[in-house]
């Protein structure tokens, strides 16, 4: 039997591009969780220990068999995002786990629940434990006496290499104030890196918008905000210790700017 090889060319590569950026995202929902669970543990003082559980949603019958587990010892499942599970203790103590695939970000204010569970899933799973927090879903975390930082820098440098932009010149701002984009009614999902990336939000928020029938202006624009990361791919989030609790609201005008 012989054998020969074969090359291939992709051809709309421009357009693949596209939907990269500013497709759908399935962990965009987990994404907003952890950052509030990472915000509540700088706060509280909590300890975050994440684990690995070998192939654990390959199988759907291993699937309902975890869910089964953590409702059994007591666990329920989060109505906004089911892939969070809460215990809530008789003395007022609570523990926390985010779930996404085989990855488990755990976190609690009681060391003994937290062994304990360690101890019942390790006896019905294959348990790896990673200690603490480290890198979750493309987000690095890194905590110190200041509180947690979290970045996405492997996964800004991944996203240049993957889009051959790496070689390009970086620019300082993510969009150019003179452009008009136009106007659209499609709405669209911010990409990945604007949960750790606020700074990108609004020029992403903007381009997105064009995702169903994008012109060469908003590719290039789309172009900008990649030579944009690429001039800081280290910027990120911190999460400062001793910060309120309490949640405030803000109320403005829409077209105050535009007014103006």
């Amino acid at each position: 039997m012989g054998c020969k090889w074969v090359f291939t060319t992709k051809y709309k590569f421009h357009t693949n591009l596209w939907h990269r950026l500013f497709g759908d995202f399935c962990t965009c929902g987990k994404a907003k969780s952890v950052r509030i669970l990472l915000s509540l543990a700088t706060t509280l003082d909590w300890p975050l220990q994440q684990l690995d559980i070998k192939n654990a949603f390959l199988n759907g019958d291993l699937k309902k068999k975890f869910i089964c587990i953590l409702r059994g010892q007591g666990y329920s499942q989060a109505q906004t995002n089911h892939a969070m599970f809460i215990k809530l203790l008789g003395d007022g103590k609570i523990t926390i786990l985010i779930v996404y695939v085989d990855d488990i970000i755990l976190t609690e204010d009681d060391e003994n629940e937290m062994n304990r569970l360690k101890t019942c899933l390790t006896a019905e799973f294959e348990i790896k434990d990673l200690g603490s927090l480290r890198y979750f879903l493309g987000i690095e975390v890194a905590r110190s006496k200041k509180g947690i930082v979290v970045s996405q820098r492997k996964y800004i440098l991944d996203l240049l290499k993957e889009t051959r932009m790496s070689g390009y010149k970086p620019v300082d701002t993510p969009i150019d104030p003179n452009k008009n984009l136009g106007d659209s009614k499609q709405k669209a999902p911010l990409i990945y890196l604007s949960h750790t990336r606020l700074d990108i939000a609004f020029a992403v928020s903007m381009v997105s918008q064009f995702m169903h029938s994008p012109s060469k202006e908003h590719l290039e624009a789309a172009y900008r905000i990649l030579r944009y990361l690429k001039s800081s791919p280290r910027k990120g989030l911190l999460f400062k210790k001793g910060g309120q609790q309490t949640i405030e609201g803000y109320r403005c005008k829409l077209g105050w700017a535009h007014d103006k």
